[in-house]
């Protein structure tokens, strides 16, 4: 099985932080600096869900020794659309300039969104110096600051998920996202950086300039070095029963709508996952995916991304064995609450599984704002704040 998936993630954010029917049947330029759970098996009038408040800068972490913070920022404001005259949101890439003369270990990043009430999220990709003129030519083919980019940054034709291009990313709840003691993400010499943002148009088509502030050490440290390992599974929702004779509540009609907002890039996720999980798609509030581990790693945070419907979600290493260890279990999901969660280490070998789980439900539409005059439809993945998703992550190292 491949361990590539085409153009597999553009909406999740970088967080190193029982089932039942019941629920279904709830009512109705850059500048630098220097320094020396409730009970799930029934429906909550707390749904851990605040409409996706404003985006506000995450708070900053002193600097150790030897760090220093290099902000770049959009060079001209940026005014979101709907790219296809539809839908309500757009995910814009902007190809920024860390001026890199040498190696340097990256330490932790954060955002700052320019316009807080239309920033969704921002993730963070590496391009490396060989790729750049290819990102330059992506910038030049569009009119004003960046490129429409559903579905990844739309430089590579498959996303590699097993060890992802991804640096950093932040979304609401976020505060900077910092390695711990002796880890880093390493920055070629050269290179540059795409700031992927994903803006809500349901709060507005305002400007944006917002910025990414990257925390930097110097590359001849002995730093170990991390990887980003995404863990993707279907999402296949099924309207509520007295709802089951709408117009979107028919997959194949759900999936045309998809395809309408976001085009082919961001609409083909839904099918190509299972390519990568195996399967075909099966309507349910609880989706998985189970991944085999193919070098040693060892797992040192981990976390994961749903929208407004999600419920709960967890990974699982080794499920169903004595060696089952759960390294991320949030039993009643926030989408304003997706801090870092760093874990006790968790060695895998070759041969070893993972396992992220999601639960989407319905009944969270009647309970908030965004989905207001929005009748229930077969949910799948996509890219839109009222779009859905399942994905974990895993920041591991590799000997």
């Amino acid at each position: 099985m491949s361990t590539r998936l085409a153009a597999l993630v553009a909406a999740v954010v970088l967080v190193l932080a029982g089932c039942s029917s019941t629920d279904d049947e709830h009512p109705a330029g850059h500048e630098a600096t220097d320094t020396a759970g409730a009970d799930a098996t029934e429906p909550s009038t707390d749904s851990g869900h605040d409409d996706h408040a404003s985006a506000e800068p995450a708070a900053e972490v002193p600097l150790r020794k030897g760090e220093r913070r290099e902000t770049l920022t959009m060079p001209a404001a940026y005014t979101p659309s709907a790219p296809y005259g539809t839908g309500t949101d757009d995910y814009r890439c902007f190809l920024l300039d860390p001026g890199l003369e040498r190696d340097t270990w990256l330490t932790g990043t954060t955002v700052q969104p320019g316009n807080p009430e239309v920033v969704h999220h921002v993730i963070l990709f590496q391009v490396p110096a060989e790729q750049v003129d290819a990102a330059e030519e992506k910038d030049a083919q569009e009119d004003g600051e960046g490129w429409t980019c559903f579905g990844g940054t739309g430089l590579d034709a498959f996303q590699q998920v097993d060890d992802a291009a991804w640096i950093g990313a932040w979304a609401p709840g976020g505060e900077e996202s910092v390695r711990k003691p002796g880890y880093g993400v390493k920055l070629a010499r050269g290179s540059r950086i795409v700031m992927q943002v994903h803006y809500n148009l349901l709060a507005g088509t305002q400007p944006d300039t917002s910025a990414a502030q990257l925390r930097l050490a110097p590359g001849d440290r002995d730093l170990e070095e991390l990887h980003t390992m995404l863990l993707p599974a279907p999402v296949e929702l099924p309207c509520r029963a007295a709802y089951a004779d709408g117009p979107l509540c028919d997959r194949d009609a759900a999936m045309m709508d998809v395809m309408q907002r976001f085009g082919a890039e961001g609409s083909r996720t839904a099918n190509v996952l299972y390519l990568l999980c195996g399967g075909e798609p099966d309507p349910g509030q609880v989706q998985s995916c189970t991944r085999t581990v193919h070098e040693p790693m060892t797992i040192h945070a981990s976390g994961g991304h749903m929208h407004l419907l999600g419920r709960e979600i967890s990974v699982v290493t080794n499920p169903g064995t004595d060696r089952a260890e759960t390294v991320l279990d949030i039993p009643v999901w926030d989408f304003d609450d997706q801090g870092a969660r760093d874990i006790e280490p968790v060695s895998l070998q070759p041969g070893d599984t993972v396992e992220v789980t999601c639960k989407h439900v319905q009944w969270l539409r009647d309970e908030l704002p965004s989905f207001e005059g929005q009748p229930d439809r077969y949910v799948v993945w996509g890219e839109g704040t009222t779009d859905e998703m399942c994905l974990g992550m895993l920041q591991v190292s590799k000997p």
